[in-house]
């Protein structure tokens, strides 16, 4: 599906970005990427598949990273490929912009790198969506920045993330308002529903996290008006090798996403 389709999609109907945190293997991948095409079709929701071809923003630096770019992206076209679902995934310096964008059809800006103008500006180059998390030491308000960079840039294929704000150390919490205050800036709002509950660095040399309140949160995010939802999922989150304590076990997403599509369905004034 093309980007501007794609985005159209997403601009009027309710979504789902979901998937592992990392690529572990091309399996276990893609039978993610299949349980999540069924279960958001269940759903009625729109499906994107998520999953990174490298995290470099781990704890420790001797963390599992992912395959790398070349394997990774091989991975995602054949997922793509085999599921029909389009892709997001991140990126992290400048140079990855256009080498990803032949695969990706939403490129990703972590959060911890949201404020990276060259990193904006060469995503927005390659005329995909972009989809910016907003950073847990960002008010809301401060994402109009963000923003401005990327239509400077031309590029109004966008969306923004909230995952949470830092809230002393290893930890983070959500101020609901800044899902309205984010749809003020005229694009689709997603909620991170996964590391929200992280605690970052929370296990010393890894993050921790409390999956349990993953339904609860992305309920109330459904409610407060979000246009999509972001969930790291995994077959065996306590054996993931990202991610596992907030990750989402992908055997029950599809109750959780009838869920936010009922909530969804009822009529509201946002």
């Amino acid at each position: 599906m093309e980007s501007t389709a794609l985005y159209a999609r997403l601009r009027r109907e309710h979504f789902v970005l979901a998937g592992p945190c990392v690529l572990e293997s091309f399996d276990l991948a893609l039978a993610t990427a299949e349980a999540v095409a069924e279960a958001a079709g269940r759903a009625g929701l729109v499906a994107v598949f998520k999953s990174s071809w490298d995290k470099a923003n781990r704890t420790s630096g001797k963390s599992f990273r992912g395959p790398g770019l070349e394997r990774g992206l091989e991975w995602l076209a054949a997922i793509k490929a085999r599921t029909g679902l389009p892709v997001v995934t991140d990126i992290h310096l400048p140079d990855e912009a256009a080498p990803v964008a032949e695969v990706a059809d939403v490129l990703q800006i972590p959060a911890f790198l949201c404020r990276q103008t060259d990193l904006l500006e060469a995503a927005a180059r390659t005329g995909r969506i972009v989809n910016v998390k907003k950073g847990q030491f960002l008010a809301p308000w401060d994402m109009r920045g963000v923003r401005d960079k990327l239509l400077n840039a031309g590029n109004e294929n966008l969306l923004f993330t909230e995952r949470g704000s830092s809230f002393g150390y290893n930890n983070l919490v959500v101020d609901f308002r800044s899902f309205g205050i984010m749809r003020e800036l005229g694009f689709p709002v997603v909620f991170d529903a996964t590391h929200s509950v992280q605690l970052p660095g929370g296990q010393g040399s890894c993050s921790g996290g409390d999956r349990r309140h993953v339904p609860a949160l992305a309920r109330a995010a459904a409610a407060a008006g979000v246009d999509g939802v972001f969930m790291e999922c995994h077959p065996d989150p306590d054996h993931a090798l990202c991610d596992g304590p907030n990750s989402w076990p992908v055997q029950h997403l599809a109750g959780l996403l009838q869920e936010l599509a009922h909530i969804w369905s009822v009529p509201h004034a946002y």
